[in-house]
């Protein structure tokens, strides 16, 4: 124990001195100019071009097999498109804003508002999208003209040893400093009197996060979760609705915040979405031991998602496995796609986060009840209604608070770099991409 707490000790000190490092040089040249914020968003973009190769291996490293087509899909290609997004924007979002003003009362003023960067921001990283939820938030942090501590996860180690071993080389400490998690760092970190926090990841850890900056008054976004549903109404093609659910339903194995967590469906129309479902998901995951098929992150992980299928299933519920062979392989961590139909409602399926390549399906004859039904629970970051009736779509809209919505499709944000990107309630607080990122 006494080893622990001299590590401890030691780390605080090295967190503490790399903000103060960081917080002596904001003060020395506390506004960037456009020239220098776009060299930083460049040579962010060049490192990402230069060790693309090695980003796609270190994440496949720490999930056991995560998918390179996955990898580049989710996390390489919309960092560096994001990159030029801003830089396109960049120069508009730095200009002063003009302000109304009561010439009669206050002859000769000027108001305007003008963009002044915070300082010093950290950044606390989930496992899931490491470079994405890393990068991203980088590219909005230059540009906006501060600095910038990012704490990886403990999952993702060898993500966090590249990072740290190669990103001095584009970036000096005083502008960007990487730390990985080696026990007890994230509790520090979120103490350190940043000038803004940004933290994606869980529920629980976001309120612990969230207590911590308090101390410091340090303002947070705050990027959670929830179990966000897909509903399809009545009126539209079934077929289609599978494969758009299916298709980032089981993107990463289901191990996305944005991701579907369950769909409601039309009594009716379950069969049918069942069959589909069949069908379509062989054909993008031929077997479970394919190497475009992602593991789950880790064994506690893994552990957390066969309890909740085997409780649904001793409670009556039916459990499907979409892919021919074994339902799942504890030597990979691999667990095959699952449709589950008929789990209670107070079943781990419906009452927690799944966060993995578990569907549930649940019927509806009245489209209120769904509607009371996810009023009911906590507000999730993200809705996906189904439907080619615009009433009904904004009627979804209108009675169902949400971070955000995305209509007849389950991809949310992916590569809509000008929308702003956030939860609400306990889906979580504050926004990024787009110019509210910067």
């Amino acid at each position: 124990m006494p080893d622990v707490a001299n590590n401890m000790e030691l780390k605080n000190a090295e967190l503490a001195a790399a903000l103060a490092v960081q917080r002596a040089a904001c003060l020395a040249h506390p506004v960037p100019t456009f020239a220098e914020r776009k060299r930083d968003l460049q040579t962010l973009q060049r490192f990402i071009r230069d060790h693309k190769d090695a980003l796609c291996e270190a994440i496949s490293a720490d999930y056991g097999n995560r998918s390179r087509h996955e990898t580049l899909l989710a996390e390489i290609f919309p960092a560096i498109d994001g990159i030029d997004h801003v830089l396109k924007q960049l120069k508009k979002w730095m200009k002063p804003q003009r302000r109304s003003v009561d010439w009669r009362n206050f002859p000769g003023a000027r108001n305007r508002v003008l963009p002044q960067p915070l300082g010093v921001v950290g950044v606390i990283v989930p496992w899931n999208f490491p470079v994405n939820l890393s990068l991203v938030p980088l590219t909005y942090i230059f540009a906006a003209g501060n600095r910038a501590m990012v704490k990886m996860s403990e999952n993702s180690r060898h993500l966090a040893q590249l990072l740290i071993e190669k990103m001095p080389a584009y970036f000096p400490p005083e502008k960007l400093q990487f730390f990985d998690e080696t026990g007890g760092v994230g509790i520090a970190f979120s103490q350190l009197p940043f000038d803004h926090l940004l933290f994606t990841g869980s529920g629980q850890t976001g309120r612990a996060v969230m207590a911590a900056a308090a101390r410091n008054l340090c303002p947070v976004t705050l990027e959670l979760g929830g179990k966000a549903p897909a509903i399809v109404c009545a009126d539209f093609d079934v077929r289609t609705a599978a494969e758009r659910i299916l298709f980032v339903k089981y993107l990463n194995a289901g191990q996305i915040c944005t991701s579907v967590d369950h769909a409601w469906l039309p009594e009716a129309s379950i069969a049918a979405f069942v069959d589909h479902a069949r069908r379509i998901v062989p054909t993008r995951y031929p077997r479970l031991d394919t190497p475009d098929y992602t593991s789950i992150i880790d064994e506690a992980a893994f552990e957390r998602l066969l309890l909740a299928l085997n409780e649904a299933r001793a409670r009556g519920a039916q459990v499907i496995s979409l892919l021919p062979g074994p339902p799942w392989d504890r030597a990979t961590r691999k667990i095959a796609p699952h449709i589950v139909l008929d789990a209670p409602a107070d079943s781990l399926l419906l009452t927690r986060e799944i966060f993995g390549p578990i569907l549930p399906l649940r019927g509806y004859t009245d489209l209120n009840t769904v509607i009371g039904s996810i009023n009911a629970g906590p507000r999730p970051l993200a809705i996906y209604p189904f439907s080619n009736q615009a009433d009904t779509v904004q009627l979804l809209i209108d009675t169902v608070m949400s971070g955000g919505v995305s209509v007849n499709d389950a991809l949310y944000h992916v590569g809509q770099h000008d929308l702003p990107f956030g939860g609400v309630g306990e889906s979580g607080m504050g926004h990024y991409h787009g110019v509210e990122g910067f």
